[in-house]
Parts: structure tokens; sequence; C-alpha cells
């Protein structure tokens, strides 16, 4: 049996061999925030480490209604190469909202795993095949409120 937190919930530690994985953790993240700066490739160890703070889904709603939130880590190793487009380096404060965690496949078992960011950054981290680690890493706390947007419309490719 793991460790409760004082919510009664089990801190999320998921791992993502494959596509199917991947989208739980997708799940889990959906607005979760990182600073820019908390964004680390270390090309010689091959691997990307985030860190979130993540709305708990899974938590259901604390006093006040408005759920909780976490400090998540992100683990990617196998990481052959890291870009970005439309999020800004220079300030290592800058904060993203994670919509979206995707998986375009290219020669097996490799691809490109894709974070989709609210206002229209991307990351797009190249993997030798996926091998993703995410866990909660403090505490929960109150939020101060929940994600409310409405459902991103996806255009038709043409």
């Amino acid at each position: 049996m793991g460790q409760e937190d004082r919510s009664g919930c089990q801190p999320l530690r998921l791992l993502a061999l494959d596509a199917d994985d991947l989208k739980v953790i997708s799940a889990a993240l959906q607005d979760a925030i990182a600073h820019v700066g908390d964004i680390r490739f270390e090309a010689q160890a091959r691997r990307v480490t985030i860190l979130f703070n993540r709305y708990r889904w899974e938590g259901g709603e604390c006093e006040g209604g408005s759920g909780e939130r976490v400090c998540a880590a992100l683990q990617f190793g196998d990481v052959s190469r890291v870009r970005q487009r439309g999020m800004t380096s220079e300030d290592p404060g800058a904060l993203v909202s994670c919509m979206a965690v995707d998986f375009e496949p290219c020669e097996a078992p490799g691809g490109s795993v894709l974070f989709r960011f609210c206002h229209g950054g991307d990351l797009r981290v190249e993997v030798d095949c996926i091998d993703a680690v995410l866990a909660d890493v403090s505490e929960p706390w109150p939020a101060t409120r929940a994600p409310d947007h409405p459902a991103e419309i996806v255009p038709e490719e043409v």
C-alpha cells in the first residue's frame, strides 16, 4: 500500500512505455502549469525533465470547491532532440499551460512527443522510444480556482 496524502488520495506515479500509456499522462497533465525555466534538456544524458504545477483532476473538490494542485515531475528518457515553437526561452519565469501531450510515431518504436500549450506554443521531444515517468513530488494544496476554458476546436486537416 502506498502513502496517502492529507486529502486521502495516493500521490500519482505513472510510467509510460507506449502511446496508450502516454494518453493517461496527458490526461493527468491537462491544465498543468510550468515555468519555461523548469523545462530542462540534458543532451548528454538524453533526458528531458519538466516540473509542473499539476491540477489534481483525480482528487475531486476540496474546501472552497476549487480542487487541488501539486508539484509533479515528468521525465522522458532516450531523447534525441528537443524543439520549441511559440515559447520564449529568454524569460525563464514565463508560464506555459499544458493542454495535451500527443505522440506522433515515426520509425518504430521512436517518434515525437508533442506538448501542446495554450496560446499556441508547443514543445516537440524526439524520442527513440517512449520512456516516461510522471510523479507527484509535493503535498497537494488548495487551488485558487479550478481550470475553466472552452473546449478547443481542432481544425480538420486539408
